[in-house]
């Protein structure tokens, strides 16, 4: 059965590392018949957007996936990076344990979806430390 993939104008989907875009005026349908690795424009973060821990996790995975001659050396870069996120924030576990056994499952596209809620994690922590700051300060500045 046939993945059918419909791009927008200006849309992009990565196959099994080529990156199409569709340049045409209208929406386009793919159907991809076999095997491949996909990823379709919401899913496809750009090496420039990898600016945080959770980001840089995801985008060493997303390479582990779509270049498969490579995907030791990035599964060994996020194995790196996933080990120190945890070390960091250890409420980050469970998440953790659900990215490798996808990966020990050889579903790579299932991890990366586990990756995206370590990014929300990652959100939830520095939105609590933010607080916490903001609190401090302002109990501070009372206390003068």
């Amino acid at each position: 059965m046939a993945l059918v993939i419909h791009l927008k104008k200006g849309a992009q989907v990565i196959v099994n590392g080529a990156v199409l875009e569709n340049v045409s005026g209208r929406t386009l349908s793919l159907a991809i018949k076999n095997d491949a690795a996909i990823l379709r424009d919401d899913d496809i973060l750009a090496p420039d957007a990898a600016v945080t821990p959770a980001s840089r996790i995801y985008y060493a995975l997303q390479c582990a996936y779509l270049f498969a001659e490579r995907k030791d050396e990035h599964l060994s870069a996020f194995s790196e990076l996933l080990k120190s996120y945890v070390h960091a924030a250890p409420s980050a576990e469970q998440i953790a344990v659900r990215v490798h056994a996808a990966i020990e499952a050889g579903n790579l596209y299932e991890a990366l979806k586990q990756v995206r809620a370590l990014i929300q994690h990652e959100g939830k922590v520095l939105n609590y430390v933010q607080e916490r700051l903001i609190e401090e300060l302002q109990h501070g500045a009372a206390a003068r």
